[in-house]
């Protein structure tokens, strides 16, 4: 008779969940190891504290969906996260469970029933975007004199141009932007994905007299560095469009009853891009959008379509007249 050999132990499977399944057989993202791993800790703390076990001495049996719930309330009660971060949460817990199924089949009933838990509901807040006043106000803030403003100048014009992420925009290289040619930038989006868009000729212009500004540099420099000559942080971004924003609000003063962030910037351009009857397709590659549905909330948000769409439409209490052909030959192809 065969012997029965011992599964592997709730460490065990969480190293290697890490150390082969998340960054060997499907290499994802340092970002996403990160955030797979800051739940993990989390989730190991609160057990620690909720059933009174070391790290170490956890089993997947104690991943009881009881545990994993008072998890989960703690996070929103205690550490005040949103739907989306407990989402994310459990989206990374279930993403182990999945995968330690197949090495402890006696803790299947514990898992199955954990994995049932539900991704929380929450309410989508309108989206917000810019006018193209607004944007280009916002835009010709900075002051092109300074070395901070014609560097900030640009910084806004690609996020605008591009509709970046603020992370790849301050991610982006000496290398990653080919002004030859038909100028373009190459972007590194969520999980390692890559894209090129085109820029305008006078985006182009603004980064090559901010090149010259830079000097002679490695194509590995970052294209917008701080002044000790790293990558800019999101918030120091952020701190920067804030400026701009109160600028630019002396001849727009409803910006400043408005959040605006970085990623404002971005829903504008796919509003902007929307509005200019580009496919919603082609703004889904744009953005970087993995699935042309996540680009369909910027349809639900832009209320001039709606209002064209209402244009066509007219009240039940009008008669629709009856359509009659012009001619003998347009009376044929309607009868067809």
């Amino acid at each position: 008779m065969a012997e029965l050999v011992a599964p592997p132990s709730f460490a065990m499977l969480l190293q290697r969940f890490f150390a082969e399944h998340l960054m060997q057989h499907r290499d994802v993202s340092p970002r996403t190891v990160a955030a797979y791993r800051d739940t993990f800790r989390l989730l190991l703390l609160f057990a620690e504290r909720h059933i009174g076990k070391a790290p170490t001495a956890v089993s997947l049996a104690d991943l009881d969906a009881r545990l994993v719930l008072a998890f989960l309330d703690h996070l929103e009660k205690d550490r005040n996260n949103g739907a989306r971060s407990r989402n994310a949460r459990l989206g990374a817990i279930r993403s182990f469970l999945r995968y330690a199924a197949h090495y402890d089949l006696s803790a299947l009933p514990v898992i199955e029933h954990t994995l049932s838990l539900p991704m929380k509901r929450f309410d989508r807040p309108l989206l917000g975007f810019l006018s193209r006043d607004e944007i280009q106000a916002i835009l010709e803030a900075p002051d092109p004199d300074t070395w901070t403003g014609q560097r900030d100048r640009g910084l806004l014009t690609v996020l605008y141009n591009t509709g970046a992420r603020v992370s790849e925009a301050i991610g982006l290289r000496i290398r990653d932007v080919m002004l030859d040619g038909s100028p373009c930038v190459h972007l590194h989006g969520k999980g390692r994905k890559q894209r090129s868009v085109p820029l305008w000729r006078s985006t182009a212009a603004l980064i090559r007299s901010w090149r010259k500004r830079l000097g002679p540099v490695a194509d590995e420099s970052p294209l917008f560095p701080n002044r000790g000559g790293t990558a800019m942080t999101r918030s120091n971004v952020t701190q920067r469009l804030a400026l701009y924003v109160k600028a630019a609000a002396k001849n727009h003063a409803q910006l400043l009853s408005r959040s605006i962030s970085p990623h404002t910037i971005r829903h504008t351009t796919a509003m902007h891009l929307l509005q200019s009857g580009v496919d919603i397709t082609v703004i889904a590659l744009w953005l970087g959008h993995e699935s042309p549905a996540t680009t369909h909330m910027y349809i639900e948000a832009d209320l001039s379509m709606k209002e064209r769409a209402l244009s066509r439409l007219q009240s039940p209490a009008c008669q629709t007249p009856r359509y009659r052909p012009p001619d003998k030959l347009m009376q044929f192809l309607q009868n067809l």
